[in-house]
């Protein structure tokens, strides 16, 4: 799949693997299931060119708002870290 024999980050033996990515592009995110080669040593994923591809023409729809060929997964949050001390009484 890959033109690497070894993990060009740190040298270690890549194993192909099926791997989730989340693409974002504007305020839209998707998660996608693809298959990269990942180092068995630091984790670092390499995909095939067709991939790559893929990732930027999914950003592009997100970006545009062209979400018809989406299922929808539910609602995402962000954690205001700032303020990790503060609880809202219905939180216990």
């Amino acid at each position: 799949m890959m033109p690497f024999e070894k993990c060009p980050v740190c040298g270690g033996e890549l194993e192909e693997k099926e791997v989730e990515k989340l693409l974002r592009g504007g305020d839209h995110i998707a998660v996608l299931r693809v298959e990269a080669e990942v180092c068995l040593h630091c984790g670092e994923q390499l995909y095939a060119e067709e991939t790559v591809r893929l990732f930027e023409q999914i950003r592009n729809k997100l970006k545009r708002q062209q979400l018809s060929d989406f299922v929808p997964l539910g609602r995402s949050f962000m954690v205001d870290r700032s303020r990790p001390n503060k609880t809202n009484a219905a939180d216990h």
